[in-house]
């Protein structure tokens, strides 16, 4: 079943919530993983990139926008799947990653990114002016940042019709838990209140009207705020519905928007669930998958090591480990503790900073020669129980590794797609 986007603040109202898992990876498995499972369910393959991973300077995936959605569509091609069912969706889309900059300067290159987001296909915007640049506060108040907001509304209006297709849609709103999870463990998450969630709609709505996009404002179909869920590094706080009730009164007044929640990840089926009845419909997740997709990497890596005597002592696991002591900027700032606790969260934590290492060389020629050293392989079922007990039905067959890493990131994505509202006639039709 597909929902559209702008159908979701409606089917809330209406009594009948349904939601949309939006999936915020570039990795490639991920990416076909998400796209084979939208063409099995038939429903909505919401695909974000944010600011800093993809922009027209390349981003840390030295991906343009039209570059990220090249790659989605070609997956998607080979997967079967409907260009129908994509969306594309920008997330964060502002002047964060040159905050280092004046900030007409950051805001230029802003201005620049989104358009490129348009011009390329993304329809669905997410608004994010809110980190001061140089010589700003860290924050900025609510005014400055409907302004510039504003600003890269106007510019991909301009874009969209310039380009044509469907005008974009919006996403207003910053409140949400730092990028990739907290660095700490965590004990409580306060949700966001419910007037500081209206302030932010009325003051955005006066400055887009004032600046002569209230069209565009009216296709803002969503508000970012805390619904009180985290990830940090060792443990997960889960969502808590009871402590929404202030929140959800903002959805009755303003009826518009739905939430977008942020950090959704390993919450598992029930919870989210629950924030899609809530009013949380948008779900956003991205290192559960990586996580779980390195889960499944470092499994073939122990069968592997265990089965074939000339592939060694768990290369893969070497590889990543000299890789990220040789770069350790993208973790170093994150993970604190001894020695020994730096080595399992360089691996295991959950904010999964391993994730940016995949895409290097080294990286993906230790994933290369697993993958060949197992393909065609009958793995003994005594081996998937030792190390992948759920993955046993790949047992004592010709294996292919790659159908095993899309499996087990399918097995998250199917809690999203549960947690969204289809039905399970629907999901036994097409699954």
């Amino acid at each position: 079943m597909q929902v559209h986007l702008d159908e979701l603040a409606r089917l809330r109202i209406e009594g009948d919530p349904k939601g949309v898992t939006s999936v915020c990876s570039a990795h490639p498995i991920v990416l076909r993983a998400a796209l084979r499972h939208g063409r099995q369910q038939k429903s909505t393959v919401l695909i974000e990139a944010t600011c800093n991973q993809v922009n027209h300077l390349g981003g840390y995936t030295g991906m343009t926008p039209s570059d990220f959605a090249s790659l989605v569509m070609r997956i998607a091609a080979e997967e079967g799947c409907s260009e129908k069912l994509i969306v594309l969706g920008g997330d964060h889309l502002g002047p964060n990653p040159w905050r280092d900059r004046p900030a007409e300067e950051a805001m230029a290159e802003a201005e620049t990114m989104v358009a490129a987001y348009v011009e390329a296909g993304f329809r669905k915007i997410h608004l994010d002016a809110s980190m001061g640049c140089k010589g700003e506060p860290t924050a900025l108040d609510d005014e400055t940042t409907a302004h510039r907001a504003a600003r890269l509304a106007a510019v991909a209006e301009a874009s969209a019709r310039k380009t044509g297709g469907a005008m974009p849609v919006y996403v207003i709103g910053t409140e949400v838990p730092p990028p990739g999870g907290a660095d700490h463990a965590l004990t409580t998450i306060e949700p966001t209140a419910a007037a500081a969630a209206l302030k932010t709609i009325a003051i955005h709505r006066r400055i887009f009207a004032e600046a002569g996009l209230g069209q565009a404002f009216g296709r803002a179909i969503g508000l970012v705020v805390q619904p009180g869920v985290e990830f940090g590094n060792h443990n997960v706080i889960f969502y808590d519905n009871s402590k929404i009730e202030a929140l959800q009164s903002v959805l009755t007044e303003e009826p518009q928007f739905v939430f977008e929640a942020h950090s959704t990840d390993y919450q598992g089926t029930g919870p989210l669930s629950a924030l899609v009845k809530d009013g949380f419909p948008i779900l956003k997740v991205g290192p559960e998958l990586t996580f779980v997709l390195r889960e499944a990497l470092y499994a073939l890596d122990a069968i592997a090591s265990d089965l074939l005597a000339d592939y060694g002592q768990r290369p893969l696991y070497a590889a990543m480990e000299a890789l990220m002591l040789a770069q350790p900027d993208n973790w170093r700032r994150h993970y604190h503790g001894t020695e020994a606790e730096l080595r399992w969260l360089r691996h295991y934590s959950l904010s999964d900073r391993i994730r940016y290492y995949w895409a290097s060389a080294e990286a993906q020629e230790a994933v290369q020669r697993l993958c060949e050293a197992l393909w065609g392989q009958s793995v003994p079922l005594p081996l998937f129980w030792q190390h992948m007990p759920a993955a046993q039905h790949f047992a004592d067959a010709p294996l292919d590794p790659d159908e095993v890493l899309i499996w087990r990131v399918t097995k998250s994505l199917a809690d999203y797609h549960a947690a969204c509202g289809v039905g399970k006639n629907e999901q036994s039709k097409s699954g």
